[in-house]
């Protein structure tokens, strides 16, 4: 992001709340399901189906991201694309985010432009026709973001965790491991001690730079969430804590044993298994129905001892948490 002159970037703290939202609002775009859009106490999204799918998610400077490494306009698509992809892990299809931000008093007007714009352009991209219909301003020390999630099931029944069944097939769409990989490569080469720096994308190789990507500005598979409903997948879950504490919560919510495929896992079992972000969709699907975009990594079996297995040997890898431990992310 260019900077822009003091005069033409002002800070948050020289102008007023409704100058700040109407920088804000100019940059969003009505969205298909909005029936009243910003402007009013609240806004109204049609439901043709009758059912609200709803979730929320929030990051804070810090735990969940750093300034040094992520722009406003990543920022502003990772906290968009998070949220739909839990949308779209219920088989429903994303219809509106309402925004609330608790932003510095010093943090310039162009930074809350720009994340305005990866919010924009992430529902484009991820899940056309949804869009940002409203939300809240505040002032906080803390750069926060919380997003609020809706989503309409089609006349669909919401395709839950608690309904993989013996037998049937485990799958994925989207890709595993890679964000992890990103964020080792953030926290391995780009701090300074304990301090974050720039990413210089000119040092970075192919691999690590679509890693880096896929951290800061991941691509999940939203629409497949409604393909695998129409399918019949029996259960599904947006895979955001790696897939080894993922399926096991799947498997756990089934009452059932997951048996993954190392094969299957890609080039690093390991870290598809421990590592996070991904936002992939993780579905079980009845024998003999796997639709595109999914590829099967295993099957589900009867409860036994262990609730997660890969090629039939238990599974000891826990969730992932990367900033509680910088140094073991980076190793």
């Amino acid at each position: 992001m260019h900077s822009r002159p003091d005069a033409d970037d002002p800070r948050l703290a020289d102008l007023s709340e409704g100058r700040i939202l109407r920088a804000i609002l100019s940059r969003t775009e009505p969205g298909a399901h909005t029936l009243l859009g910003p402007g009013d106490d609240a806004a109204v999204i049609a439901a043709p189906s009758g059912s609200v799918v709803a979730t929320t998610d929030t990051l804070v400077h810090g735990p969940d991201f750093r300034l040094a490494w992520s722009s406003g306009y990543d920022l502003g698509w990772k906290a968009a694309a998070v949220n739909l992809a839990d949308v779209a892990a219920m088989g429903a299809r994303p219809t509106a985010l309402l925004v609330a931000l608790a932003v510095p008093r010093d943090l310039r007007l162009s930074f809350v432009e720009r994340l305005a714009d990866g919010f924009r352009d992430a529902c484009a991209a991820l899940a056309p026709g949804c869009a940002v219909v409203g939300g809240d301003l505040t002032v906080s020390d803390v750069l926060t973001v919380a997003v609020t999630a809706l989503g309409d099931l089609e006349g669909r029944p919401p395709v839950t965790r608690a309904g993989a069944r013996p037998g049937d097939v485990v799958a994925v769409a989207g890709e595993l491991g890679h964000a992890a990989h990103g964020l080792a490569v953030l926290f391995g080469r780009f701090r300074d001690g304990d301090v974050p720096i720039p990413v210089d994308q000119t040092a970075l190789g192919p691999g690590e730079s679509a890693a880096v990507a896929a951290q800061l500005r991941p691509s999940p598979p939203i629409g497949l969430g409604v393909v695998a409903a129409a399918a019949g997948a029996t259960a599904m879950m947006d895979v955001s804590d790696g897939l080894a504490l993922d399926a096991r919560r799947l498997a756990d919510a089934s009452g059932v044993t997951i048996a993954l495929e190392r094969a299957a896992l890609g080039d690093s079992p390991e870290r598809a298994l421990a590592g996070g972000e991904d936002h992939a969709l993780l579905a079980t699907f009845p024998e003999g129905i796997l639709p595109p975009g999914f590829r099967a990594i295993g099957t589900v079996r009867p409860r036994g001892d262990d609730d997660l297995l890969c090629d039939d040997l238990p599974v000891d890898l826990s969730g992932w948490d990367p900033y509680r431990d910088w140094d073991s992310v980076a190793g």
